[in-house]
């Protein structure tokens, strides 16, 4: 076993070095064989690339796994991933999400990630703790956009005059339904009882992993009836893309589009499913009911539409001005 270059260790600093050796070795360990499992020991690389193989390709959707990759070689990988997974601290995993701290969505998201690799690694060994428990979630701002009614009308009427059917068509079906972008992109015409008014989304489609029975409004249903037969012989998909065995998977260019006709300002797809549901809120419709549609598991999920759920408030207000006469 080696101990040091002559030069760099003086003789004294060696034979120190070589009684503690042989004082591990007395007491039945092996330094060398420690040495050659500590250079051996998994890097954060290794375990990324471990979590990829063993957890997210097998469990989670597709496009969870690409938001797990971009973190991984964006940001993981550049800051950590030459270090040993086991020497990884507390510090480390601070210092890291601090320079994160103008994006705090992000930061939350890429401490996740890394609570659930370090978790698998106490699993499989590799270490005895997880560094990122203890340390504290970043203040996320909800986003709270959505459009007025006047906005809607904007919309609909550029919608209206708009050569491209297919987007038009995928925008209203958002609209009306508050669904999530790629259950409406990855629809099926299997998933849709049309008769009855019903959107089964099957569990591989939704975040939540179950399946949901969603009603649909007549305006909704009328809107797939009037596409279905524009879309005669089209295949499974009721927006094919480019290749009709495969759905649409981007509509950007279109939305930037018509937002700028129609003079929206600041909005995001995802804001047409927070449209839908304060809307339906804001006319006194129950968030529970709200919530069943938009398929949430979670009460507190909706709970972010309770402020706009004032009318029965406002009607208690009146009670007292009312009995008194004022």
């Amino acid at each position: 076993m080696t101990l040091g270059r002559h030069g760099v260790l003086t003789a004294e600093e060696a034979r120190k070095l070589a009684k503690k050796q042989l004082g591990s070795v007395a007491h039945g360990q092996d330094p060398a064989e420690e040495r050659q499992t500590r250079r051996k020991a998994p890097t954060i690389k290794d375990l990324c690339d471990d979590y990829m193989e063993r957890h997210a390709l097998p469990n989670k959707r597709p496009v969870s796994v690409r938001d797990d990759r971009s973190m991984i070689e964006g940001i993981v990988l550049p800051k950590l991933g030459t270090k040993k997974a086991e020497d990884v601290t507390r510090r480390d995993i601070e210092t890291l999400l601090h320079r994160m701290k103008d994006t705090p969505y992000r930061a939350n998201r890429v401490r996740s990630l890394l609570s659930k690799m370090f978790s698998l690694s106490v699993a499989w060994g590799g270490r005895d703790d997880n560094p990122v428990l203890g340390i504290e979630k970043f203040q996320e701002t909800k986003r709270d956009r959505w459009l007025s009614e006047d906005e809607l009308q904007r919309l609909s009427a550029v919608l209206e005059q708009h050569p491209n059917r297919k987007s038009g068509t995928i925008i209203r079906l958002l609209i009306l339904t508050g669904a999530r972008k790629n259950e409406v992109f990855k629809a099926t015409w299997n998933q849709f009882d049309l008769e009855r008014g019903v959107w089964t989304k099957p569990a591989h489609t939704t975040k939540q992993k179950r399946t949901e029975h969603v009603p649909l409004s007549q305006a909704a249903t009328q809107l797939l009836l009037d596409w279905k037969v524009q879309m005669a012989d089209s295949g499974d998909y009721l927006f094919p893309g480019k290749a009709p065995e495969k759905p649409v998977h981007c509509i950007k260019t279109f939305w930037k589009e018509v937002c700028a006709e129609a003079d929206l300002k600041d909005v995001r797809l995802h804001d047409l499913r927070h449209t839908f549901a304060s809307h339906l809120v804001s006319n006194g419709i129950s968030l529970p009911i709200v919530g069943k549609l938009l398929g949430h598991t979670q009460p507190q999920t909706t709970q972010r539409y309770a402020h706009l759920a004032d009318a029965p408030l406002r009607e208690a207000a009146e009670v007292l001005s009312q009995k008194a006469g004022i």
